[in-house]
């Protein structure tokens, strides 16, 4: 039986029967993946074994070509043309690693049918709701069907909806060959949590034109702009002496450090930005009289704005310590990825073509900058332009995420839209 209803001749929208995609992703989502940023291990934890391959078993058994996986747990596979004219090889990927943030341990997942637009008791033990009243876009949702958590774990669907939607598409189009396409790849990586999902990819091998992420939120995104990003240790070495005999010869780290902290522009932070405005973010403070680290990570879609935050914190180092008459701060920063509207710019037709595969899937595309960054950002800059499209989830990382298994079907349809219009003869 196919995996597809057609609802009427006058939408000619393809719909994916929910059981079939429920089954799926749930599947997927009982099996832990969490990745671990301490380990140096590709991938970063051997349960991303359990996952992987059996994805790989379940591509060969839906009728895929050339399914391997290397020894990092890279997979890819092959859907090979039926079109006779010469068609550029795109490509899908995603990742099955979920977050360290919360634990993706033993997930239960809950199917909410039919929402009403009222809170959902995730947890009555606990008392853990998922409320309208605070995530607004559950309102999106009413009358659809609603896959959450039991409000102890992360659900998973970052990014386990997004393989759930290439896996599926790529299966329906095995089954419906009347559908032209050219040949098309895809991808699952490990690790993209921890900002290594892309690092061992093999960019030859996989030898697509171009491919999507299909790892972004609600119905509609489509990012090709990132932040450019860098991370920064900062370190004070103070001098500890019993405090009673301390004046003139104490020097508190910690004080020092606060004086760093408060030199940065305060507005300039996570909470008070939006949009394409960038910030420094302090996430770790260690603390001794004799020894202080601060740990930043700095973002900025502008490249010139991005150099200029790096600049300003050798800069406030180089102050203070000529202030303290010693050098008591050091500045060391690491550039982590780029903005990847750089790479995408100069071949914006890519760009063009999903968002006319999700207006004729009936979708609004909502063009955005991604305030983060994307497994995609570091293809872009391999070789492989890579923008991002919705996988439909929200509220990642966390108790409250959920995904409407309706955002899931529109996500596979716009795969399925993308390759054929990629397969037209021009």
């Amino acid at each position: 039986m196919s995996l597809i209803k057609n609802i009427t001749e006058e939408t000619a929208h393809i719909m994916i029967d929910k059981q079939h995609l429920i089954k799926r992703f749930i599947g997927y989502v009982s099996v832990d993946t969490e990745s671990d940023p301490t380990s140096d291990t590709t991938p970063s934890t051997a349960k991303q074994w359990d996952l992987a391959n059996a994805l790989v078993e379940e591509l060969k058994h839906i009728g895929l070509e050339d399914v391997t996986i290397d020894d990092n747990a890279y997979i890819m596979a092959t859907l090979p043309s039926n079109v006779p004219h010469e068609v550029p090889t795109i490509g899908f990927i995603s990742h099955f690693d979920t977050t360290p943030d919360f634990t993706g341990k033993d997930v239960k997942p809950q199917i909410i049918e039919n929402y009403d637009g009222k809170d959902i008791v995730l947890n009555a033990e606990q008392n853990i709701i998922l409320s309208p009243s605070y995530f607004e876009d559950l309102l999106l949702y009413k009358g659809q069907t609603l896959i959450t958590t039991d409000g102890t774990t992360l659900l998973g669907a970052d990014d386990k909806a997004g393989i759930t939607e290439i896996v599926s598409a790529m299966e329906y189009l095995v089954q419906h060959p009347e559908i032209k396409h050219g040949k098309i790849r895809i991808g699952f990586t490990p690790d993209e949590e921890i900002g290594r999902g892309a690092h061992k990819f093999d960019v030859e091998k996989f030898g697509a034109a171009w491919a999507y992420t299909m790892d972004g939120s609600q119905v509609g995104e489509l990012e090709y702009e990132n932040f450019n990003a860098a991370g920064a240790l900062i370190t004070i070495k103070g001098k500890i002496v019993h405090p009673g005999y301390a004046k003139g010869k104490m020097v508190n780290s910690m004080y020092i450090a606060t004086d760093y902290i408060n030199s940065l522009p305060r507005i300039e932070t996570p909470e008070h930005t939006e949009g394409r405005q960038g910030f420094f973010h302090l996430y770790s403070v260690t603390g001794e009289v004799d020894n202080t680290q601060l740990q930043y990570i700095i973002r900025d879609h502008d490249k010139e704005h991005f150099e200029a935050r790096k600049e300003m914190m050798l800069k406030l180092a180089d102050e203070l310590n000529s202030q303290l008459g010693e050098a008591c701060i050091s500045v060391e920063i690491k550039d982590q990825y780029f903005n990847m509207c750089e790479k995408i710019t100069p071949v914006m037709h890519i760009v063009d073509l999903a968002e006319k595969a999700m207006e004729q899937a009936g979708i609004k595309p909502l063009i955005k900058p991604i305030r983060g960054g994307t497994d995609g950002s570091q293809l872009s800059f391999m070789g492989l332009p890579c923008p991002n499209i919705f996988a439909g989830g929200h509220n990642f990382h966390g108790r409250f995420e959920y995904v409407p298994v309706e955002s899931i079907q529109k996500a596979i349809e716009v795969i399925i839209n993308i390759v054929q219009l990629v397969g037209e003869k021009k």
